[in-house]
C-alpha cells in the first residue's frame, strides 16, 4: 500500500499502464494496433525544423546523421471498433503512454525506409492481387460479387 501526501492510502498497481491510444474520429474510443511499426526517417534539415528545431541545429544534426530515424514518430495499422475498420495512422509518442494519433497521410509514406505505397508487393501473385480486387469490383446487374442478398 501507497500512502499519498494527504494520508490516503491506496493500492499501486504493480503492471505498467498501456499506451492510450484513441481514434481521431471517436475520441473517446480506445484503439489497438498489431504491433507492426514503421518508423520515419528525417533526410533534410527543413523537416527537423517543421517538428520544431532551430535551423541551425537542424543543419548541424543532418551533417552528423545523414538519415536520421525518429523513435516517437511512426505509422501503424490500427483498428476501431467505433469505425469497424483498420486505418493506418500517425502516432507520435509524448511519454511511456500518452500519444497522439492522426490519420498517416500518403506522403507520409515517402519518410518510411523500404516501403513504397505506390508499387506493388512483388512477393504477392498476380492472380492474388486480382482476386483481391475483385471485391470492389461489379457485375453486370450493378451488383458487387460478394453482396449479401
Amino acid at each position: 500500500m501507497a500512502q499519498s501526501p494527504d494520508g490516503d492510502t491506496k493500492p499501486r498497481s504493480r503492471r505498467p499502464q498501456r499506451r492510450q491510444l484513441f481514434c481521431p474520429a471517436h475520441p473517446e474510443q480506445r484503439i489497438e494496433g498489431n504491433g507492426k511499426k514503421y518508423f520515419l526517417h528525417l533526410l533534410t534539415a527543413e523537416q527537423l525544423q517543421a517538428r520544431g528545431m532551430p535551423d541551425k541545429k537542424a543543419r548541424l544534426v543532418i551533417q552528423a546523421y545523414p538519415v536520421l530515424v525518429l523513435s516517437n514518430e511512426w505509422l501503424e495499422e490500427l483498428f476501431c471498433p467505433a469505425c469497424g475498420t483498420s486505418s493506418w495512422c500517425h502516432v507520435t509518442r509524448l511519454d511511456r503512454v500518452e500519444h497522439t494519433v492522426r490519420w498517416a497521410p500518403r506522403a507520409l509514406w515517402e519518410q518510411v525506409a523500404h516501403v513504397d505505397p505506390v508499387v506493388a508487393n512483388p512477393s504477392v501473385s498476380e492472380y492474388s492481387r486480382r482476386e483481391a480486387s475483385r471485391l470492389n469490383q461489379k457485375r453486370k446487374d450493378g451488383k458487387r460479387f460478394f453482396d449479401a442478398g
